[in-house]
């Protein structure tokens, strides 16, 4: 669920999946139940919440800017959503993209009844599409890529709607995790790579979808299987279960920042403990960059289960010289430039009787535009911090995503503009690694890249994205032709 067009974030220096998805059918509280799954996957999308019900007649929507406690905590807001079937949605707004009508799940009212649709990824060809479907006579009542997808169902000429469904859905090119509700029951799907995440589980008769393991956990369902990529899974209001291939066969790509970052730690994706995993790449990363030092601090949250395993396996302890609040949001008041760039002491205090005098290395997740990273290692030093060494658990982040994250542009991309030296001088630590592509693919558990074909999308890090990018071809060649107008004699 990309907004057409990306990148908003509070320090632009943060990778953001955008989305989350949850839905139940055949629920005795179906609403209640997306709720709390929404719930544990807020930290897929924190500006906005929507929940989406039909109780075998009518489809209700309830959507609002702000967490999903803010907006569905109350009883009064789940009895306005009644029925045994939800799906709901979390998301980041991007640049443009804020304000209700992006708030998903989207709905509209089809010729064959009511259609609800919830979206983790992104089209990479959805200008493209959109141009097409305008010219056609579509009315767009959002930015979102996602009402490209409607449009497309709307307009197919095919017999069912699973039918419209699957001829809309081979027209995009991207990454697609959905889950859709008719009258008829509920539809759950991925793209023929499986990008993005979604898994399936059961909660006695009701059968639930998540982008997340971790949400089976919140709401006491039992994680049955994956949905594959290239799947179809279609639930209908007397339980029966079908499975339909109609994308072909590919060799699948699953994000692999997933693994570093986006999942939370308690999930399970590709059939590995998140947790696990990120220990792993800590232990490789520890094996591949050494550092000769006191002590092994994590950037928190998400380098603590990479620090564990980076101290684990050089032998030196572990320990929290970083202290994080949990209690500083977007809105914090900031009254002047001066306020604004306190952010980072904000949301990260050093924790200053620990490393003073101390040779410490710094475990972080990733470094996207390196200005979060500098004011840490500058944050260590003034509280006296003998050394400061950077480590990084993922490859350098050189390329920006088209598959649903919210990235800068490439040329804002400190990868994309230096190499690992200047950029050690760039964040001021006195050393800096990052993790070997071939060594994260081993900590996952896949074979090394080198070895074959790819077995993730890692075009973060090495610039080969797994399917056409459309909309930036063309983009990239209206720019060309502006510039050679613009430099034509006159």
């Amino acid at each position: 669920m990309n907004v057409m067009h990306p990148f908003y974030d509070e320090h632009g220096d943060k990778l953001r999946e955008e989305c989350g998805v949850f839905g139940a059918i055949n629920a005795s509280d179906a609403a209640a139940a997306t709720a709390l799954g929404l719930h544990a996957l807020q930290h897929r999308g924190q500006e906005a919440a929507g929940i989406t019900s039909f109780d075998g007649k009518h489809f209700v929507s309830r959507r609002g800017l702000g967490h999903v406690a803010e907006n569905f905590s109350s009883k009064e807001a789940i009895d306005e959503l009644p029925g045994s079937m939800a799906a709901g949605h979390v998301r980041y707004s991007t640049t443009g993209g804020a304000g209700l009508r992006n708030v998903q799940p989207l709905y509209a009212d089809l010729a064959s009844g009511g259609f609800a649709i919830a979206h983790n990824g992104n089209i990479s060809n959805a200008h493209a599409l959109k141009k097409d479907l305008v010219k056609r006579g579509a009315i767009f009542q959002s930015t979102s890529d996602t009402e490209v997808i409607i449009h497309l169902v709307a307009t197919s000429r095919y017999p069912t709607l699973v039918d419209r469904l699957v001829d809309a859905l081979r027209l995009v090119e991207g990454a697609f995790a959905l889950i859709v509700m008719t009258p008829e029951g509920m539809i759950a799907c991925r793209d023929a790579l499986g990008i993005r995440p979604l898994v399936m589980g059961r909660m006695g008769d009701a059968v639930v979808f998540a982008s997340e393991t971790v949400a089976f956990d919140v709401v006491g369902a039992e994680f049955i299987r994956e949905v594959e990529p290239g799947e179809l899974v279609r639930v209908s209001h007397d339980g029966q279960i079908e499975s339909l291939h109609p994308f072909g066969t590919a060799n699948p790509r699953p994000c692999i920042f997933e693994h570093v970052y986006f999942s939370r730690p308690d999930s399970f994706f590709a059939g590995r403990s998140v947790y696990e995993a990120r220990k792993a790449i800590g232990e490789q990363l520890a094996e591949e960059a050494p550092a000769d030092a006191d002590l092994v601090v994590p950037v928190p949250d998400s380098g603590v289960p990479a620090a564990i395993g980076f101290a684990a396996r050089s032998g030196l302890p572990f320990e929290l010289g970083i202290i994080r609040s949990h209690y500083v949001g977007r809105t914090f008041i900031q009254p002047s430039d001066g306020a604004r760039h306190s952010g980072v002491k904000r949301k990260h205090n050093a924790n200053r009787g620990l490393v003073e005098g101390k040779r410490i290395v710094l475990i972080d997740d990733s470094i996207v535009r390196g200005t979060t990273s500098m004011k840490i290692v500058e944050m260590m030093r003034e509280a006296g911090a003998k050394e400061v060494h950077f480590r990084v658990a993922s490859p350098p982040t050189a390329h920006s995503c088209f598959y649903g994250v919210d990235t800068p542009e490439r040329s804002k991309l400190l990868a994309a503009r230096m190499d690992v030296e200047p950029m050690r001088d760039f964040i001021r630590a006195d050393s800096l690694a990052f993790v070997s592509i071939d060594g994260l693919y081993r900590a996952v558990g896949a074979d090394s890249r080198s070895k074959g074909c790819p077995q993730f999308c890692d075009a973060c890090f090495t610039g080969e994205y797994p399917t056409p990018l459309t909309d930036l071809n063309n983009a990239e060649q209206d720019a060309a032709q502006l510039s050679f107008h613009e430099h034509e004699p006159a």
